[in-house]
């Protein structure tokens, strides 16, 4: 879709739901936001989102409560209530539906898995588990430049595509020097969204604000002030959901940190087109409270 003003509100709207979701969003907050009526920026929505309006905040809504489930250990009633749903029966019928499972059976479920793929590192490792380490830190307001990526984590080709993309605006743009930072905005579980609509931001940061209002599905934001618990990770891109494995069934019992209901960060140490694979470092940032 080429038509400038359709994007402009499509990524208007998309931006609004992404904040509001947890909230009861109307018909009429969905057409003030796109200058639209419903009808018409649905069908929109629907041509590049594949998914209607409707179906997005349902679905986004419900696997938040499943990240909630599966790392914290908040009351279930309380998460009902935290997403946007009043009547716990109704939170309940929708998310079996989602998933398969009740909440509960949901939540049963991942601890068992994160103890399971805890106890295969442990009889994995010769001779003893490495040390988990990481540090604290407080990451200030970041401006970035970004295009999503929307699709299963594991395709590493058609990621590589969306950072070729941003890499030539940027270039195009002259928003590049040596001292550039790259990173990633991880926002979706890929153990909890299905492989079609994981979500990952390829991003610079901008080292002062545009001059100009970015075409097509660029977009620009403020990642807000926040404290990370920051771990590294030497290898492939690939190799990096085994440390994922390994920090997430470790996360309850050995790190006990409170997770922050924020996206993960990785920021991009060295250069991927002129460094080996296994020489590649990755800064994985972990919200915490």
């Amino acid at each position: 879709m080429s038509n400038p003003t359709q994007l402009d509100r499509y990524k208007a709207l998309l931006n609004f739901i992404d904040k509001k979701f947890k909230e009861n969003i109307s018909i009429q907050d969905i057409e003030d936001v796109s200058f639209y009526s419903y009808r018409n920026i649905n069908r929109i929505f629907l041509s590049l989102h594949h998914e209607t309006i409707g179906k997005y905040i349902k679905r986004i809504k419900l696997e938040k409560a499943a990240q909630y489930l599966k790392f914290s250990d908040t009351q279930i009633a309380d998460i009902a209530l935290e997403i946007g749903y009043s009547d716990l029966a109704a939170f309940s019928k929708a998310f079996k539906n989602q998933f398969n499972c009740s909440p509960s059976q949901f939540r049963e479920a991942q601890e068992i898995k994160q103890q399971l793929i805890k106890n295969a590192i442990s009889e994995n490792a010769k001779t003893f588990e490495p040390q988990l380490t990481f540090e604290i830190e407080e990451l200030p307001g970041l401006d970035i430049v970004y295009l999503t990526y929307q699709g299963s984590f594991e395709d590493l080709g058609a990621i590589k595509k969306v950072w070729d993309q941003l890499l030539k605006f940027a270039s195009r743009k002259n928003l590049i020097d040596d001292h550039s930072i790259f990173l990633a905005e991880v926002l979706d579980d890929n153990e909890i969204t299905d492989q079609l609509h994981c979500r990952y931001n390829a991003a610079m940061v901008l080292e002062s604000p545009l001059s100009f209002t970015p075409k097509g599905l660029f977009r620009t934001k403020t990642i807000p002030p926040q404290k990370y618990a920051k771990f590294l990770h030497k290898g492939s891109h690939e190799d990096s959901l085994i440390t994922y494995d390994y920090i997430y069934s470790h996360w309850m019992s050995d790190i006990q940190l409170e997770l922050e209901d924020k996206p993960t960060l990785e920021f991009f140490l060295n250069d991927d087109a002129n460094t080996p694979p296994n020489e590649l470092l990755t800064e994985i940032y972990i919200p915490i409270k």
